[in-house]
């Protein structure tokens, strides 16, 4: 039996192990099947080559607890070490390696957001053990050896008569950590971090049933049999070719993804790319709704089958985080803090790659079939406009694809849109105004005043359409857009001829003045007199589209007005002047009937736009049944 002592420069490296080195001390699990499978994967390549000459097999790792003895094994039929191999691996690369990473996370690792390091994962099982032992049997023809170390730089090795290839090793579980005796545990562990490992993994046994023999009568039981329990699934979908998946494997494995999501995905798009990075996966694109809130199921990120995180931001283009699915790929560097990661030109290139592809396929959705896109629009557009709005490449190829519904159900592209209402629409000062409404509903009326007038009105309602068409109105020529209840129809879209008012300049002013007297000097509406048609309404309430953009950008991120937010509501009375009612409450000589009108009237105004509410609305309701009377 040979004694050692690591050679390390920090006196007791394992404390420091256990505190800084990952703050999730589960993945020990993750790092320990990361090496078997590193060591089953590495025989399979030198048999193939002929470098290794031993039968490789159908090769399992096994994961066993023994909550009796307090010890977990983990036990893989792969490569094994020698005793040269073990003094190279674990007592000089493995611990100096841990060292080196120890020394230069040691202040940070805490904030820094550690995803993961693998290859150095060994020293992990001291995060939860406070003895660790390896039993190991090389395919060469060498006895086996069996290692043992107890929590400090010292250790023991002698020889083992251990038969078969491959490495055992043996955590004796701390006090601390007695969790990790526990099945349901366990099984959580292997189900999170190792789910589409690509060697099967065994733990425990479980019961089979098998088919009734010929002749058995209804009542008799199946007959059963216990078979090896392989908690994951070696060959997921994104591990295969295209042409060699059916759009029901795709369905298939979504589900495997994500057992308890009951909806079927909308579409998915398949990644693949071997240069200039190595890249596949697969993502999907659910029904979304415009509740921007964090979506449960996220994408997760795999470094060749492992699983290694659900927070994929900096890695997959933001807009792109609402997706499902998941990712795999050798070339991100998972051994890093988040901002590192932003900054990685790797990182980029598997980003813009991303976006290109998502971008690809929606356009080719569009393209193919475009009535299924129409009807799919509603459950997909926050995921296109954030992503126009957040990432200049992927607007460029969207702005052929993206869709303006109507109120009526036609869906335009942006250039159809514009040829279609360029005619009617475009102002005296040559501009195109796009009239939008947010709620069929809630502005009726308005969209009715504008459609008399054979004007087209969009239904643009997501959370974030007001930063959207900021970014159209500068990135386009000569267009604006103004959501219909902006102000009354003649002057969202201001032709060269004008109304002419039935009043005089001097009845006007007399009328300003008493509307204002009634509707009070603290009120939020700005009175304004307009010449419209007689047939129009004698009031409308608006809400200038300037000002009522900046607070719904503002409560949506952005909007670049200061305190925005929290600026009172302010509205526009707009009186028309040439409507018979307007005359009348001009002329009633008194002032109790005139106050009753004007009172009357604006309330009519403010419930066709939806602000009367609450005691005011009891007391328009008892008025208007008394002038019923």
């Amino acid at each position: 039996m040979a004694t050692g002592k690591i050679n390390v420069s920090v006196d007791n490296i394992f404390p420091l192990i256990k505190k800084f080195l990952y703050s999730d001390h589960e993945i020990f699990l993750r790092e320990l099947i990361s090496n078997a499978t590193d060591a089953t994967l590495k025989l399979k390549h030198l048999t193939s080559i002929g470098e290794a000459k031993v039968d490789y097999g159908n090769p399992i790792i096994e994961v066993k607890v023994d909550k009796e003895g307090k010890k977990l094994h983990v036990i893989d039929q792969g490569l094994g070490m020698t005793e040269e191999e073990v003094k190279k691996y674990i007592n000089e690369v493995a611990f100096s390696g841990a060292e080196e990473f120890l020394n230069k996370y040691e202040d940070s690792a805490k904030d820094a957001g550690i995803i993961g390091h693998f290859g150095l994962g060994f020293y992990s099982a001291f995060m939860v053990a406070e003895k660790v032992e390896i039993i190991t049997k090389s395919f060469k023809d060498e006895p086996a050896v069996h290692w043992t170390c107890d929590g400090s730089p010292k250790f023991t090795t002698k020889k083992s008569n251990k038969e078969t290839r491959g490495t055992e090793i043996i955590l004796h579980i701390a006090e601390d950590s007695t969790e990790f005796l526990e099945e349901h545990r366990i099984t959580e562990l292997l189900k999170k971090y190792n789910k589409f490992m690509p060697v099967p993994i065994k733990f425990g046994m479980k019961t089979e049933t098998l088919p009734k023999p010929e002749g058995a009568k209804e009542e008799d039981p199946a007959p059963t049999k216990e078979v090896d329990n392989i908690i994951n699934n070696p060959n997921p979908a994104w591990t295969k070719q295209p042409t060699d998946l059916k759009e029901q494997d795709y369905k298939d494995f979504y589900r495997e993804m994500y057992p308890m999501q009951f909806e079927e995905p909308l579409f998915n798009i398949h990644l693949n790319v071997d240069y200039p990075f190595n890249l596949t996966g697969i993502l999907y694109f659910p029904k979304l709704t415009n509740d921007l809130n964090v979506q449960k199921d996220r994408i997760q990120l795999y470094q060749n089958q492992v699983f290694v995180t659900d927070n994929v931001e900096g890695i997959v283009p933001e807009f792109l985080t609402m997706l499902r699915g998941v990712i795999d790929s050798p070339d991100i560097p998972l051994n890093v803090s988040r901002s590192y990661l932003q900054a990685d030109g790797a990182v980029k290139k598997i980003s813009s790659y991303i976006t290109r592809k998502v971008a690809d396929k929606l356009s080719s959705l569009f393209k193919n079939n475009r009535e299924d896109f129409e009807a799919k629009w509603n459950d997909i557009k926050i995921v296109i406009e954030y992503g126009m709005l957040s990432e200049d490449k992927f607007f460029e190829k969207a702005d052929k694809f993206a869709l303006y519904p109507t109120v009526d159900g036609t869906f335009f592209t942006f250039e159809e849109l514009q040829e279609k209402i360029k005619a009617s629409q475009t102002d005296k000062d040559d501009k195109t105004v796009v009239l939008y409404a947010s709620d069929k509903e809630a502005q009726h009326s308005y969209i009715e005043a504008a459609k008399a007038k054979g004007y087209e009105v969009l239904l643009l309602d997501s959370p974030i359409i007001g930063h959207l068409m900021q970014k159209l109105e500068t990135s386009k020529e000569k267009i604006s857009f103004a959501r219909v209840d902006a102000d009354h129809i003649d002057k969202l879209i201001q032709k060269e001829e004008t109304q002419i008012s039935k009043l005089s300049d001097e009845e006007k002013e007399t009328l300003k003045t008493e509307l204002e007297k009634v509707i009070g000097e603290k009120s939020s509406y700005t009175v304004q007199l307009e010449a419209m048609d007689s047939d129009a309404s004698p009031f409308i309430i608006t809400e200038p589209e300037f000002m009522r953009r900046m607070k719904e950008m503002q409560q949506t991120g952005g909007g670049g007005m200061f305190g925005m937010g929290n600026m009172p509501e302010m509205y526009n009375l707009i009186v028309n002047t040439n409507h018979e009612l307007v005359g009348e409450i001009l002329s009633t000589k008194t002032a109790k009937k005139k106050e009753r009108l004007i009172n009357q009237s604006l309330d009519l105004a403010r419930l066709s736009k939806g602000l009367l509410k609450g005691a005011e609305l009891t007391e328009f309701i008892k008025r208007s049944y008394e002038m019923v009377k």
